[in-house]
């Protein structure tokens, strides 16, 4: 299935960045990575700086499925609340679920540094009410923030409209998050992974998974086959095929990219993301070059036909509702684009073996709003879980959850 419609910027504006070939022989490795986005980048990666011989298949050029995209908003807040998350697997999980995600923007941030340049920044995030019955529930969300120590600032309407020019009831301010590049982000790492002597093959599609008690045998639709001691399915929605249970349900985010805009238009945005609690949400980000990102008005559709047809009026709602939060700004869409993402019930990822296919085959599914972030704390966990390491997150990021 087509992952996105319309242009997106990264792949516009990066291009083919590296050319990777096709598989074409067969090949033997320590894990095979089935899919080439930032979540296979990111594993990839993360196993072959630690000594595992790592094969990366991709069924379409690399970095161009959802990675090309994504609208790259680096955050440690989670779709669903913190308070939410408490009530559901108690605050201490809650509090482990966002903590984790706090730490993974420095993590990604050190890896940004050791690569060639991915365009990462650090932003402030602002989270405000839309409606004014929205106000008590992020007045909750901010002490429990703060009491587990996020750096967190409760912004009042006068306050908001004083640094912002934001009529809100309120807004939490949250001094840790970031933005990049994702696509330009993926390519880097892919190649690095190339470079340290693993494999990275795009354009080859798998089709058929066998496990064994000492690994996998992966057999791509044109002949060659891939034996490998584990294998992580990191392909996005897609990765939904090789697991009989729906974990998450597929929906459409939409968005566009403006032309540069003057740093003085775009204020304190131009160093500020800032979302909504309404849902679906408006959430906005700026690029190095001051242009504006704006997403959101996500749907149900993931008809690629049926998606393709909103892109447009999608891209003209999102220009009206940005427009109210910069007034003072002209914007008109550069490129606009929508892509297909997949969400599950409770905000989290799942990371890990199911027991569908056994400990051998570990799944990447780092889905929801935060893909990127939880890539990186999943990278860790998948590394953990094949050296048959401990983690602290497996249960909570991992299938075991649904137990509960």
């Amino acid at each position: 299935m087509d992952l996105k419609s319309g242009y997106p910027w990264w792949a516009v504006k990066n291009g083919l960045m590296h050319a990777f070939p096709r598989l074409r022989d067969d090949l033997r490795c320590d894990v095979a990575v089935v899919g080439g986005g930032i979540t296979g980048a990111l594993i990839a990666d993360e196993l072959a700086a630690h000594g595992h011989e790592v094969a990366v298949i991709e069924q379409r050029d690399v970095g161009w499925g959802s990675t090309a995209a994504s609208t790259a908003l680096l955050q440690y807040e989670i779709d669903t609340h913190m308070t939410d998350l408490a009530r559901r697997y108690g605050e201490a999980d809650a509090a482990l679920a966002y903590r984790a995600c706090a730490a993974a923007i420095p993590m990604l941030e050190a890896v940004a540094r050791q690569l060639r340049d991915v365009r990462f920044a650090r932003n402030d995030s602002l989270y405000y009410a839309s409606k004014r019955r929205h106000r008590q529930d992020l007045l909750a969300e901010f002490a429990m923030r703060e009491r587990h120590g996020l750096p967190v600032e409760w912004l009042d309407r006068a306050a908001l409209r004083e640094r912002y020019g934001i009529d809100a009831p309120g807004a939490i301010l949250s001094a840790l998050a970031a933005t990049v590049d994702p696509y330009r982000f993926a390519y880097r790492l892919l190649m690095r992974v190339q470079k340290r002597g693993g494999g990275v093959y795009d354009r080859s599609i798998v089709d058929r998974i066998e496990t064994g008690p000492r690994g996998a045998v992966l057999t791509c639709i044109d002949g060659p086959r891939i034996r490998a001691k584990h294998v992580v399915l990191a392909a996005g929605y897609a990765s939904q095929r090789w697991l009989k249970p729906r974990v998450a349900r597929n929906r459409s985010s939409y968005a566009l990219v403006t032309d540069p805009l003057d740093p003085a238009t775009l204020g304190a945005f131009r160093r500020t993301m800032a979302w909504e609690s309404a849902r679906p949400y408006l959430y906005l980000r700026t690029t190095e070059d001051d242009r504006l990102i704006v997403g959101g008005e996500d749907d149900a559709i993931d008809v690629p036909a049926k998606r393709d047809a909103r892109v447009e009026k999608k891209a003209a709602k999102l220009v009206r509702r940005a427009q109210t939060l910069l007034p003072q700004a002209l914007l008109r869409p550069a490129f606009s684009w929508a892509g297909t993402f997949a969400e599950t019930e409770d905000g989290l990822p799942f990371f890990g073996p199911h027991p569908q296919h056994g400990p051998r085959v570990h799944f990447a599914m780092a889905y929801g709003g935060n893909g990127i972030t939880y890539s990186a704390i999943g990278a860790g966990l998948l590394r953990a879980s094949i050296e048959r390491r401990r983690h602290a997150l497996a249960a909570l990021f991992g299938f075991k959850r649904l137990e509960r």
